[in-house]
């Protein structure tokens, strides 16, 4: 089940590549910046992003390299899904949940009936096309048995919804909390896609309905961003806040190493959003402080909340997001001073901590001991250069090479392999590589911590195992 909940986690990253670009353009064009119509098109991808988690989901569990298919399975059941639901009861709306029903349901169907073989005057129905076929017919029932169900778990759901927005600074502090506590685990984007596209819904100026905070707030929805301002504290100041503190504390012989590293990923934080590359140097080196920082970004939430700070984003709550979004907020230039004493606040508790406890956070490493075999190449490799081809072949090596490999994919920040044998993994050797960890799911999942570079990676890893 955990193996199953980690693939859907990341099934559901696949439509989020689309937000970037689709929030930048919508927010750019809206009447109050650029005033630009024609871009607001791009908002399109908010509208419909159960269709495309269905597509997203149905792609990620399909077990086959060719996601063509399992992409256009996933459309066809989101599709007759939504179309019997509105036959039978127009006031049905599963959302995200359709999506992910969908998703599942075409997956399901793809990996059961894609090699099954019909006779000759059908042919043309066999094979990989023919979960093309049963996905409809599914479908059509699925559809009548929600009309049936749907109202009574529409129920909880609201339910559920009300209750985590009656809890007030509690329930955006447990939202924030969850987010980053599920990360090592890849779950966070399951909490992650309700919140988003799910809570909640607003009827806009020209009477379309939609959910989620992020589709809500860009929208206008003046009760929307509360669940996603305390992101803006952690990834412009928080993570940055961590980036200084094991940079001093470092020690002086890998000062200067430490700081680039650092910087980096500091600078990757509030540019992008994207925190894992500062991250992953402490979440299995100290699970405290993990937690710390778990529950420093469910109470900078809450601090927002209760200071009635609402901002939203369309990507992840970066420096650029605040400039876009600052203005449909309410309060938003108040999220300043209270994101510098959330930064010193994290900067001194790291720092106190990591030196206190002795803590083995990137700069303050045991020097490793290498074997024999190990050149002086390999303890200075680092992702920091160019060598990707390299770094991928000594991961194959360290792996059991590509006889040990069954299949093999990758996030944004992580290579996640299934292998025959995982006695054969030598984690010592992955981490000489400048890996930033290795997590052994369980008997023949692997995943190596690698950082932005993962699809890079992935791409000369190829190179090796096929």
């Amino acid at each position: 089940m955990k193996r199953f909940m980690q693939t859907l986690g990341k099934s559901m990253l696949i439509p989020i590549v689309a937000m970037p670009i689709a929030g930048i353009l919508f927010r750019l064009s809206a009447g109050d910046l650029l005033d630009i119509p024609l871009f607001q098109a791009a908002g399109a991808i908010f509208i419909h992003m159960t269709v495309l988690i269905a597509i997203g989901v149905a792609m990620g569990l399909a077990k086959t390299k060719d996601k063509g298919i399992p992409a256009l399975t996933g459309f066809l059941a989101i599709t007759v899904l939504n179309e019997g639901l509105s036959i039978m009861n127009p006031e049905l709306d599963m959302g995200v949940f359709g999506g992910v029903i969908s998703g599942i349901l075409a997956a399901m169907v793809y990996n059961r009936f894609k090699d099954t073989k019909l006779p000759n005057m059908f042919g043309f129905f066999g094979g990989e096309k023919l979960p093309i076929t049963i996905i409809i017919l599914l479908m059509i029932p699925v559809a009548g048995i929600f009309s049936l169900i749907w109202p009574y778990a529409q129920q909880g759901i609201d339910g559920f919804a009300q209750s985590l927005v009656g809890l007030g600074a509690l329930g955006v502090f447990i939202f924030g909390f969850l987010n980053r506590f599920l990360l090592p685990l890849g779950l966070h984007h399951v909490i992650n896609t309700y919140i988003y596209f799910g809570l909640g819904s607003y009827q806009t100026e020209t009477g379309e309905v939609v959910t989620g905070e992020i589709t809500r707030f860009l929208n206008g929805d003046p009760t929307a961003g509360y669940f996603l301002g305390g992101f803006f504290v952690i990834m412009i100041f928080g993570i940055p806040a961590v980036a200084m503190a094991i940079s001093r504390a470092a020690k002086k012989e890998k000062a200067a190493e430490t700081k680039a590293l650092m910087s980096s990923g500091g600078l990757t934080s509030i540019i992008a959003g994207i925190t894992e590359p500062i991250e992953f140097t402490f979440i299995f080196t100290s699970p405290l402080l993990y937690f710390i920082h778990s529950v420093y970004t469910g109470l900078a939430a809450a601090t927002l909340y209760l200071l009635n700070i609402r901002i939203g984003f369309a990507w992840g709550g970066s420096a650029l997001d605040y400039s876009l979004n600052i203005g449909l907020s309410n309060n938003g230039l108040l999220l300043i001073p209270v994101g510098l004493v959330f930064g010193v606040l994290y900067y001194f508790t790291f720092y106190y901590l990591i030196k206190k406890r002795n803590i083995k956070v990137v700069g303050r490493e045991d020097e490793a001991t290498f074997s024999e075999q190990s050149t002086e190449s390999e303890r200075e490799l680092s992702l920091g250069h160019n060598k990707l081809e390299y770094i991928a072949k000594k991961i194959v090596d360290a792996i059991g090479g590509k006889e040990n490999v069954t299949d093999y994919e990758n996030c944004m920040t992580r290579l996640r392999l299934v292998v025959n044998d995982m006695a054969k993994v030598e984690d010592d050797k992955i981490k000489q590589t400048g890996a930033h960890g290795v997590v052994k799911v369980d008997k023949h999942h692997l995943q190596i911590i690698i950082g932005p570079e993962a699809g890079a990676v992935l791409s000369e890893f190829k190179k090796f195992v096929e």
